[in-house]
């Protein structure tokens, strides 16, 4: 695998380590594309504010109006989802409740984002200049929605979007509804992750490949997670009266109850592990958000 792409070192205990190039290579774009705009959007994803924020976005923006989007609330906790807006409302950075696949809460970004930058109209009018469109940035990583929102804000298919990190590339300004226009840019992840946490949570909702991890091992760890935040839902998905002891005992549970065998006295742990991840992040187990702002540590 090229030094320019994903690389990820991984020990028994799936320790993660990237150091992406090309994630270098974004972030010199954003710091040299943002004097062309008025507002940046960041966009988290609801089930994961604090692993899916870049922490190096508050130093790229500095005092730039921003508008923080929470994503994928279809699939998350909304009274969890509640908590982090009160605590972004805290900080004077409005948050705003979005499902982009849909376009719930769309028009709110476009209203949030002329507002945030109303004052600088309003100073360019009174020099007796014309109006001009709004010029914004959205800047978030991987697989937290990017292309989605911007097919909904541009009301048209106007960028490739899948369910895999890194499907946008380069950089592209789109005409927008409402006399904006976007500056988009690939996500950007930081070249360490020096909490686990928080790039195990990334590796649950595919902002990291499966490609290049042990899922099976991956599967055990969101099991853990779930056993212990959102027992009764995962009890529910997959008709259990009861949990494991330990997260294997729950995993061989699973597989029991779905029948997923590789042989007449094996389990099909990769089976096991895909549907598991699958289903969470198709929000299939139920509406989960693995991060409240009550746990986490300086927040």
């Amino acid at each position: 695998m090229s030094k320019d792409f994903d690389e990820y070192l991984l020990d028994d205990n799936l320790h993660i380590n990237w150091y992406p190039g090309h994630m270098k290579k974004t972030k010199e774009l954003v710091q040299n594309n943002l004097k062309l705009v008025d507002v940046v959007v960041e966009l988290l994803d609801s089930r994961i504010p604090f692993s899916s924020k870049n922490p190096e976005i508050d130093e790229l923006v500095g005092n730039k109006p921003r508008v923080v989007v929470l994503n994928k609330i279809d699939m998350a906790d909304r009274e969890k989802t509640d908590r982090w807006i009160k605590y972004y409302d805290k900080l004077g950075i409005k948050a705003i409740p979005v499902d982009a696949m849909k376009g719930i809460g769309v028009n709110k970004i476009i209203d949030e984002c002329k507002k945030a930058n109303k004052e600088k109209m309003d100073h360019l009018i009174e020099k007796g200049r014309k109006e001009r469109a709004v010029r914004l940035m959205i800047v978030g990583v991987p697989n937290v929605g990017k292309s989605s929102l911007i097919n909904k804000l541009t009301g048209r298919r106007s960028t490739q979007t899948g369910d895999k990190p890194g499907v946008t590339k380069g950089k592209q300004w789109v005409r927008l509804k409402g006399n904006l226009e976007l500056l988009d840019t690939p996500g950007i992840l930081w070249p360490k992750f020096e909490d686990q946490e928080v790039a195990l949570n990334l590796a649950f909702s595919r902002a990291i490949k499966d490609e290049v991890l042990d899922v099976e091992t991956l599967a055990l760890r969101l099991i853990e997670k779930l056993m212990l935040i959102e027992p009764e839902k995962l009890k529910e998905r997959y008709k259990l009266d009861s949990l494991g002891e330990t997260p294997i005992e729950t995993m061989d549970m699973i597989g029991i109850k779905r029948g997923f065998r590789a042989g007449k006295n094996e389990l099909d742990y990769t089976r096991i592990a895909t549907t598991v991840l699958n289903e969470f992040r198709e929000g299939k187990i139920g509406k989960i958000t693995l991060e409240d702002v009550t746990d986490i540590k300086n927040v």
